[in-house]
């Protein structure tokens, strides 16, 4: 529940664009097909952005969809400079730019830095010898006496993060799949290469960059050991959960090529970054690259996104980990997305889902901070559940059946009930539509005026008309175990948001005195 106490009163001071902003993400290969061949494409996404305008977000964020052999779907980049043909042309990314930007719609794309496809031209020069002009593009190391690699850092996939390469006769680095060979961003030519790509979609007007796994850059150039991880209960399903990532990843040296990447987006006007940051102890990290005005503008962890249970706990750690007090950067906050199994799924039952998904929308909105919705989030959408032979994951596969899930939160969007394929495509799509998504697809939800759908665009719009929600500050009071208060407040305004997530009914008093009004409430409340 939110309750309000004031008016707004007089203009608001302009804000920077992105401060506090609903961003909306498309993963383009599951959101709408436009030529019949089961994959989503650019045309298909412009042919549905008056849908996403109608939200009421601020921007959208692409998923990649650059060349690539698609081996990770799109993260493994074989060229940062063009469209993949699945996808579409660099006509059709300008159109869909441009009617973006006709509806209101900033747009935000991905850049991988961390790594590139192994069939990027990059790559498939810097392995032909130890000699050749990109010979030290990417991280080659010399095996130990015994033949064995480097060192004992592991894959986020799953086995050794070394794999030999016979002509240089030598071990290249892959913190993800093979197929994805580690860029050597310590190098300056590679910065200067990466930062060219970066510039070359600013100059066609994107407003910004959401920078995949940037904690990957940079690593130790000792290749010392990783330690091995506390046992702590947690559930180990990959080599690499049994390490700590030291070595690895998230090197000092980083916030270096940050700054550069800062300093570039700065030249074209209000342009926005953020940081994907991963991992169990991700804050530093985050804080680290956001620090200061010279970094990026906000990153974000998986704090919710991996999270089984949603408690009040959750929430009171991750939002005071990112105090208002200067000392920390602008934070975001994504409950799903591409990476992650949908959060109703994790978080409720299939008898609780409903009720989870309205709640979760409500304290989406009420945080401090950007907030990033996924697609079909605005839906409901539970996790799909996918056979092994259906699975195309190579990570899902992989690790079977403790997976991450990815699968299950990239089948593709339900816009039609009766239509083939959910109305995503003539086609068979590249991964089935899921059955229990058919009741929750968009055109139903659009003739029921209390949808989950009608009550995100409506409290979209809250947050937007409320400063408080916005870019206010936020306060959490003390309540019993299984409530979460907290207070938004701005100048001209008071919210506040109370959630109960137990089963017992709760009474709420905000004040004896001053007036008070509700201005949303689900769930009985």
């Amino acid at each position: 529940m939110s309750a309000e106490r004031g008016q707004v009163s007089g203009l608001e001071p302009q804000r920077e664009w992105w401060r506090g902003a609903c961003i909306y993400q498309i993963y383009p290969r599951s959101f709408a097909d436009s030529n019949g061949d089961g994959i989503g494409d650019l045309p298909g996404i412009a042919a549905h952005l008056p849908y996403v305008a109608s939200l009421g977000v601020d921007a959208i964020w692409l998923c990649p969809f650059f060349s690539s052999p698609m081996r990770d779907f799109g993260y493994d980049v074989a060229d940062y400079c063009s469209v993949d043909p699945s996808f579409g042309t660099l006509r059709d990314f300008d159109h869909l730019l441009e009617r973006a930007h006709t509806l209101g719609l900033r747009v935000i794309i991905d850049q991988v830095y961390s790594h590139t496809s192994d069939q990027h031209p990059w790559f498939r020069e810097s392995r032909v010898d130890r000699t050749n002009p990109r010979a030290d593009w990417y991280v080659w190391a010399d095996a130990k006496v015994d033949g064995s690699p480097p060192s004992n850092w592991q894959s986020v996939f799953g086995g050794p993060a070394w794999a030999w390469d016979a002509r240089r006769g030598q071990y290249y680095l892959h913190n993800f799949l093979t197929e994805q060979p580690d860029l050597n961003v310590h190098n300056p030519a590679v910065q200067d290469a990466l930062l060219e790509c970066a510039r070359f979609w600013l100059e066609r007007g994107v407003d910004g960059f959401r920078v995949d796994a940037i904690d990957y850059a940079m690593h130790d150039p000792h290749l010392t050991d990783n330690p091995p991880s506390p046992v702590n209960g947690r559930i180990r399903t990959r080599p690499v959960d049994f390490q700590q990532p030291r070595n690895n990843k998230s090197h000092p040296d980083i916030v270096q090529f940050i700054e550069r990447v800062r300093a570039l987006t700065d030249r074209y006007g209000e342009r926005f970054t953020v940081a994907e940051v991963g991992g169990e102890n991700s804050e530093s990290a985050m804080k680290s690259f956001t620090a200061g005005a010279k970094r990026f503008h906000t990153a974000y962890g998986f704090s919710f996104l991996y999270a089984d249970r949603l408690s009040p706990q959750l929430v009171r750690s991750a939002i005071e980990a990112w105090p208002a007090d200067g000392t920390t950067g602008w934070p975001s906050w994504a409950f799903s997305n591409h990476d992650a199994p949908r959060a109703v799924s994790r978080w409720a039952g299939p008898a609780d889902r409903s009720a989870c998904a309205r709640a979760a929308m409500l304290l989406l909105v009420s945080l401090r901070g950007n907030i990033f919705l996924y697609q079909g989030d605005e839906l409901g959408l539970p996790q799909a559940t996918l056979a092994f032979a259906d699975l195309k994951d190579p990570e899902a596969i992989t690790n079977w059946p403790r997976s991450l899930g990815r699968d299950g939160a990239r089948t593709p969007m339900p816009w039609a009930a009766h239509a083939p394929n959910a109305g995503f495509s003539s086609a068979r799509p590249w991964l089935p539509v899921a059955g229990s998504h058919l009741p929750l697809a968009v055109d139903r939800q659009e003739a029921e005026p209390d949808s989950q759908l009608a009550l995100a665009r409506r409290l979209i719009a809250l947050r937007k008309r409320l400063p408080a929600l916005r870019h206010g500050t936020m306060r959490i009071m003390d309540a019993g175990a299984d409530m979460l208060i907290f207070q938004r407040a701005h100048p001209a305004e008071e919210l506040l948001c109370a959630f109960n997530f137990g089963r017992r009914p709760h009474t709420l008093d905000p004040a004896p005195s001053g007036s008070w009004r509700v201005l949303e409430a689900v769930g009985g409340a």
